[in-house]
């Protein structure tokens, strides 16, 4: 099990980039139990998570500057095999964005993309690229410590380089 401390920079799908501030003791149905406090910058949204069971909700550690390079190159050229029909590729993109994994977010984002620029999205999936986007500009954005939109205006680089 992950340890965290205060300051460190963690994940909670789906509400996205947040900072441990402390730990909090919490009765819930007459039990004590120790919760990390994770504060959303920008917001005044917190979240308790339970210190014994960070796995079960899918807290994890932040994007790394290190591992930015690999979520660029899978949003460049990520490619995922999706059902071709649209309930079930829907329910496959929501559990994808559901989980969290920027490593997964950006191959779906790049296949989300490619289908975009050859025959177009439906606007479920226009609204999954969306999101995954999104997920991805907060994570980028806090690990290389530069704005949403200039994180945005990075993948659209990646993009335009393909295109050329």
């Amino acid at each position: 099990m992950r340890e965290y401390r205060p300051g460190d920079k963690v994940v909670l799908p789906p509400y996205g980039v947040g900072v441990v501030a402390g730990i909090a003791r919490r009765k819930v149905g007459g039990v004590g139990r120790a919760y990390y406090q994770v504060e959303f910058p920008g917001t005044r949204s917190k979240a308790f998570v339970p210190v014994d069971s960070t796995a079960d909700v899918g807290l994890r550690p932040a994007l790394s500057r290190e591992e930015v390079p690999e979520i660029l190159e899978r949003l460049k050229n990520g490619r995922l095999a999706l059902p071709k029909q649209w309930a079930a590729r829907h329910r496959r993109v929501t559990e994808i964005l559901a989980e969290g994994d920027p490593y997964r977010i950006a191959v779906l984002a790049g296949q989300l993309r490619a289908w975009e620029l050859e025959r177009g999205l439906p606007d479920l999936d226009r609204q999954a690229l969306r999101r995954a986007m999104n997920l991805l500009a907060e994570e980028v954005a806090q690990a290389l410590e530069i704005t949403l939109e200039a994180a945005r205006e990075m993948f659209e680089e990646i993009w335009l380089e393909e295109l050329n």
